[in-house]
């Protein structure tokens, strides 16, 4: 458990500035947001709130800086890279305690998101050097095939509330890593974690105007004029599938390289033969881990009809043991939601479930204390057309439904226009292979409840996105492929 003095010491040595060209500024119009502590209401502080005065001094802060990173040497971005990562572990108590007071999520949570989002600057640290392309001779012998890669330029980054650090950490790493220059647009809800890493970065020898920071409760007004400005060639958001797709819109006027990780529908399918312990445990890690507040949360629980009671009533008795309370105390397991708006959503795809024919095994209601809690709730019983089994549920709640047989469960998984994750339990490897082949999904955790990975790419299908994050495939995000045809009147000499 944290005391007040500590985190008031914590917030006095936070940036609460936009950063741009290098330096901490207040935004040019003098204006200001507040951002709240979820767990009780309070304004933790009060931070520039960017104008789109801003966004464009930014924009123009990247573009001067753009050439001279892309020629920087590829060990000196990963040496930077690498010190970042550094301080990133070295003020890992920092950052995990700023983002439990922002965000909410409990204090053990958070350390474990910093130690995730740090691996990203290892990972890309790494990464950087081995950007390559190729040389071949051509089928006819007349000339030779040269391929380079080169920097895709100015980039553009929206990142969501629910993760501050990883979200920040898995685009500005790459982007570092290929030699682009960087906006950072953070979500209003949690800055200053972005904040305080952005001094961070600074601390670890990034150059003036290669990253830009525009906190903002304007989004809109301040990224609309990047997207249509010709210097900016990149645009990589994390966010809802509405937003993501006006912003695509937006971004065809100027044919903008664009990254999308949208939303999500992740059905947990638990077959008859599941290892019922190892079921329930990854159950409680992908519904509850940031409190179901999450894109690749489990939003639908698909369970034989065999084993359906064992597995609802195991998971039932689990959830009942987490305790809710202030992330910064030492037994909370599970803390708020992020706002007001959060609590009413799932609290109306609760009673609209139970309305449909759902039955309340566990909670099914928001707490009465400061705050924005919900508690930890199980539904059994779930109709498939029930607005729960449809939507998003971002939140600690777990619905429940049957199948009788593979067939039934592959075409129940894949009735959403989503396709960010799915996550499967059974002992059968011929099944996960089958599944592996047959499920609308961008990523399949098998038999475990989390698949996020640094080394990893991590994207969606359908309506869940474009393009990836994190492994090999997370730096060709921020690269362009050069082909040269080289004729020289000696080759075949």
């Amino acid at each position: 458990m944290t005391d007040a003095k500590a985190e008031a010491e914590l917030l006095r040595r936070t940036p609460t500035g936009v950063f741009i060209d290098g330096a901490w500024r207040d935004a040019g119009n003098g204006a200001t947001f507040e951002v709240q502590d979820p767990a009780t209401g309070a304004t933790l502080a009060r931070v520039a709130n960017a104008s789109p005065r801003d966004g464009m001094a930014a924009l123009s802060a990247a573009h001067a800086a753009q050439e001279g990173w892309a020629h920087t040497p590829s060990r000196q971005r990963s040496e930077i890279l690498r010190r970042a990562f550094e301080l990133v572990r070295e003020r890992s108590e920092d950052l995990a305690l700023l983002m439990t007071m922002e965000m909410g999520k409990p204090l053990a949570e958070s350390r474990g998101e910093v130690a995730y989002a740090n691996e990203f600057l290892r990972w890309f640290s790494e990464e950087a050097p081995r950007i390559s392309g190729r040389y071949a001779a051509s089928p006819d012998g007349a000339t030779r095939l040269l391929v380079t890669k080169r920097p895709v330029g100015p980039s553009l980054m929206i990142t969501p509330w629910n993760f501050p650090l990883a979200m920040a950490t898995r685009k500005i790493a790459p982007a570092v890593a290929a030699g682009c220059t960087m906006i950072l647009k953070p979500a209003e809800l949690t800055p200053l974690t972005a904040l305080y890493f952005t001094q961070l970065m600074a601390e670890a020898g990034l150059p003036a105007g290669v990253l830009n920071v525009l906190p903002t409760t304007d989004p809109g007004g301040v990224t609309g004029p990047l997207i249509s400005d010709p210097r900016l060639r990149k645009l990589s958001f994390t966010g809802s599938t509405a937003v993501g797709s006006r912003l695509m819109a937006a971004s065809s006027q100027q044919v903008l390289r664009v990254s999308m990780e949208l939303g999500g529908n992740a059905p947990f399918i638990v077959f008859e033969d599941a290892d019922m312990d190892a079921a329930v445990a990854g159950a409680l890690m992908a519904k509850l881990r940031n409190g179901g507040e999450a894109c690749v949360a489990a939003n639908r629980f698909l369970v034989h009809e065999s084993v359906a009671a064992e597995f609802s009533a195991r998971l039932t008795e689990a959830m009942a043991s987490y305790r809710v309370g202030r992330g910064t105390e030492a037994d909370t397991k599970l803390g708020p939601l992020i706002n007001a708006a959060a609590v009413a959503k799932v609290r109306r795809l609760v009673d609209e479930a139970v309305a449909a024919g759902a039955v309340v095994a566990l909670g099914g209601a928001a707490l009465d204390r400061p705050g924005f809690f919900f508690e930890p709730t199980v539904l059994t019983n779930v109709p498939s057309h029930a607005s729960i089994a449809q939507e998003e549920i971002f939140g600690p709640v777990a619905a429940v439904q049957t199948f009788s047989d593979e067939r039934e469960a592959i075409a129940a998984a894949n009735s959403t226009p989503f396709g960010l994750v799915c996550f499967v339990y059974t002992r059968d490897l011929s099944r996960v292979l089958r599944l592996a082949e047959r499920l609308e999904t961008g990523m399949l955790g098998v038999n475990t409840g989390v698949v996020s990975n640094a080394a990893a790419p991590f994207g969606g299908v359908k309506s869940s996105g474009l393009g990836r994050e994190g492994g090999f495939e997370g730096i060709d995000e921020y690269l362009e492929t050069v082909y040269v045809a080289v004729s020289d009147p000696f080759l075949g000499a």
